[in-house]
């Protein structure tokens, strides 16, 4: 059974920063695509950043130069640092494992969610 158990989250100042950590367990995030989400209230949920099993990494725009996506292969762990945090970055944030097999998504999992709250 795959889990995720995302950490890191917080009330932040703007301008300030954080770093999001994503453990795994029942999964080896080397083999995956790992990405982190957002959700803000009343919003639809987005991609923030994702890495890919040959560490290629891709960004939403709006945190491009801000947000560095990252892991640890020894600790299972992903990594969102998040620097120049604004407040329009406020939300709640969910780590995600994916595979596929071809065209085939044959993992689709996600974390619970840590609270990222950024005050002007």
């Amino acid at each position: 059974q795959v889990q995720l158990v995302e950490s890191g989250g917080g009330l932040v100042q703007a301008g300030g920063s954080l770093r999001l950590s994503c453990a795994a367990s029942g999964t080896t995030i080397s083999s995956n695509v790992m990405g982190w989400y957002r959700q803000a209230p009343r919003k639809q949920r987005e991609l923030v950043a994702a890495i890919t099993s040959d560490s290629s990494t891709n960004y939403a725009d709006s945190v491009k130069g801000r947000f560095t996506i990252s892991r640890d292969n020894t600790k299972n762990t992903v990594y969102l640092q998040m620097n120049s945090l604004k407040p329009e970055d406020t939300a709640v944030y969910y780590c995600n494992a994916r595979r596929y097999r071809g065209n085939v998504r044959t993992l689709d999992a996600w974390g619970q969610g840590t609270l990222v709250t950024v005050s002007s």
